[in-house]
């Protein structure tokens, strides 16, 4: 990945001076999941963060940028940092391994898809990214709609099956299919996901 300076050869506007053509997508995963029929996710939700992780691991790597795309909760007068700190002091294992660092980037969003009313366009559109990979909580939900827009803005899908939860194992095996299906989303695991190619792809 190419790192340079925002147009005119300097970043004015306080952005990380990042360029690529893939990006990675953490949706809601910031979250102490307390809310009503939250069993199901909370079983299965520190393996998908595991997942994710290692997967992060690999993108940076690669020199592929991190959005974190998170839910206010109806909480206008907070802002992300405060949202991590919530959740790390209610001891929420999630938010603990997937812990943003400081060269991440991060968008608050107010509705279920990260496109609806936020500034992701504008920062995918100075990444130059036409391919994302969207993971995160819940399949069903948020992921589902932030999908369903970035495929009709034309980026390229990919969301990991391991990547993802939802209310229950039905709902979230549906949800993958209908992204699969209908938005051509690739949903092969984490694990089995080339940088190497995507880049190329991508580029």
């Amino acid at each position: 990945m190419k790192c340079a300076p925002g147009p005119g050869g300097n970043d004015l506007h306080g952005s990380a001076p990042d360029e690529s053509p893939l990006a990675l997508v953490l949706i809601d995963v910031i979250n102490d999941l307390d809310f009503k029929g939250n069993q199901a996710i909370v079983k299965v939700a520190s393996r998908m963060a595991r997942s994710i992780a290692a997967l992060k691991r690999r993108v940076k790597a690669a020199g592929v940028p991190v959005i974190y795309v998170n839910d206010n909760f109806g909480l206008w007068q907070s802002d992300f940092r405060k949202l991590i700190e919530h959740c790390l002091n209610d001891g929420e294992e999630v938010a603990r391994i997937l812990r943003p660092e400081d060269d991440d980037y991060f968008v608050l969003k107010p509705k279920h898809s990260g496109f609806y009313s936020t500034t992701r366009d504008t920062l995918l559109r100075y990444l130059g990214a036409s391919s994302v990979i969207l993971t995160g909580i819940a399949a069903n939900i948020c992921v589902l709609f932030t999908a369903n827009d970035a495929y009709m803005r034309d980026l390229k899908l990919f969301v990991p099956e391991d990547c993802t939860v939802s209310n229950s194992e039905e709902e979230n095996r549906f949800a993958m299919e209908q992204m699969r299906r209908i938005l051509k989303a690739d949903i092969r695991p984490s694990v089995k996901i080339n940088f190497g190619e995507l880049l190329k792809d991508a580029a």
